[in-house]
């Protein structure tokens, strides 16, 4: 289990290699950030806080703990779900993590 800090608070994102997730328990359920392997390749394909926990920074918390695995353990990233691309285009320090040729 990873701990994530911001200004909204702390999440522990934990990742569970069985469901092929990273999650969060949060106010109501589960917060995850879903992804798919091919080879050396983390395509992360959809993200989702429940209702109760959204506007809080719950998302941007499990993306980031997914982007830190795959750094840790050299994976490169394909945002497949919009709320990962635009936090990649936010964050230019995650770029490194697509592969070459791949634009946001």
């Amino acid at each position: 289990m990873a701990g994530v800090t911001s200004d909204e608070g702390t999440v522990a994102v934990r990742h569970n290699e069985a469901a092929r997730r990273f999650e969060a328990d949060v106010d109501g359920g589960l917060a995850r950030a879903d992804y798919r392997m091919q080879g050396d390749v983390m395509g992360i394909v959809h993200t989702e806080v429940p209702m109760a926990a959204e506007g809080r920074g719950v998302a941007g918390q499990v993306v980031r703990a997914a982007l830190a695995h795959a750094r840790q353990h050299g994976l490169r990233v394909v945002p497949m779900c919009s709320y990962v691309r635009t936090y990649m285009q936010r964050h230019p320090e995650t770029h490194d993590l697509l592969p070459a040729g791949t634009r946001l």
